[in-house]
């Protein structure tokens, strides 16, 4: 108790280090600026979770002191059960502030870049990442965030050869980050005449907005190319030169945009690159702590198997805790994957408690 104790006033006092440096500070709005707030905004449910803390053992001290105290029997007995409640309370928020202060991974605040491409399984294959694409954008709008579209291309059936989306809201990559791997799904396609079951899977990968002052692009590590949009054909077709490829000569990642406006083209296609040279850097991090990383939910890796949608049987298993629920309906409607996200993140924040000792 006295080493939490002790974590924890360490951060009240940085908290208040940082209120005091915001209210000073000399350019609001700058990056340095944007670096303390963000730190600032983390560290606020802990120094709540601290106050609430210390309220509730004054009042078991309190409390305990009137049970001790108390002559008469049943004033006696309410203080007892009262001391009790605020135990179990004290408890249930000793564990919350542990959940708190794990190491934080530093993008789980930030928003987010999901892409979806089919693999194995051929037109089913595109069906399913454009359920996987209905179901996560109903996921975000029942957690209040801003789901949008950036690029998407459709094949012959009304499947998906590809997606990418920008998700902006509160911790959304703390939550979408499990996400990323190979989704495979079990069902008898709507292509398939025979009634056969087929497997089938598509890849997601979810990676955290990058900000410009953590990764910098040289221009001269740039090219930007500009084209006509392919499109349907018809009065909605793009007729003018608006497409945008940027590729990034380092690392040969492509990235291309093609809506209407060839400025917001630009300018969501350096976001994109951007969160990927972002996601790499990470990468290359983790590989140099790989031997510490016994607590991760799964290995991380894009090409690891981590669901199965198994529709015959409607249940849906995580193969990374083996989780099975069958409720695949309200899974991929969106409605009931917070319970599968909720179970990944809970059993990710035993495992790092359990490495820590806790």
């Amino acid at each position: 108790m006295s080493s939490l104790v002790s974590k924890l006033e360490t951060v009240v006092r940085r908290h208040e280090e940082i209120q005091a440096l915001l209210a000073d500070h000399p350019e609001p709005g700058g990056a340095d600026y944007t670096k303390l707030t963000r730190e600032y905004s983390e560290m606020s449910p802990v120094v709540e979770e601290m106050r609430a803390f210390q309220k509730a053992v004054q009042d078991l001290e309190d409390a305990q002191a009137l049970a001790a105290g108390e002559d008469d029997a049943e004033m006696r007995a309410m203080a007892e059960e009262e001391a009790r409640e605020l135990q179990g309370e004290i408890e249930a928020t000793e564990q919350k502030m542990k959940v708190l202060l794990l190491p934080r991974d530093e993008a789980d605040s930030r928003n987010a870049i999901l892409e979806i491409r089919p693999g194995t399984g051929g037109d089913e294959a595109g069906l399913f990442a454009g359920d996987l694409l209905a179901m996560y954008r109903r996921y975000s709008e029942l957690q209040g965030w801003k789901f949008e579209i950036l690029e998407m291309s459709e094949n012959d059936v009304g499947g998906l050869k590809e997606v990418s989306a920008k998700i902006n809201g509160t911790n959304v990559f703390a939550a979408l980050k499990f996400e990323s791997g190979v989704h495979r799904v079990q069902r008898v396609p709507a292509t398939e005449s025979g009634g056969r079951i087929h497997t089938s899977a598509a890849t997601v990968a979810v990676l955290p907005e990058a900000e410009e002052v953590d990764i910098e692009i040289k221009n001269e590590d740039i090219r930007i190319d500009t084209m006509r949009a392919s499109g349907a054909g018809g009065q909605h077709v793009n007729t003018t030169d608006s497409a945008v490829r940027i590729t990034h000569l380092p690392t040969g990642i492509i990235v291309t945009q093609s809506q209407k406006s060839q400025h917001r083209n630009r300018d969501e296609a350096m976001r994109v690159l951007r969160a990927r040279l972002y996601e790499m850097a990470r990468d290359e991090a983790d590989a140099e702590r790989a031997a510490n990383r016994k607590g991760q939910v799964g290995s991380g890796d894009r090409s690891e198997r981590i669901r199965t949608y198994n529709y015959p049987q409607g249940r849906v298993s995580d193969h990374r805790i083996n989780l099975t629920l069958h409720k695949l309906d309200r899974i991929v409607a969106g409605d009931s994957l917070g319970e599968v996200i909720e179970a990944l993140t809970a059993e990710d924040q035993a495992a790092r408690l359990a490495e820590l000792g806790e």
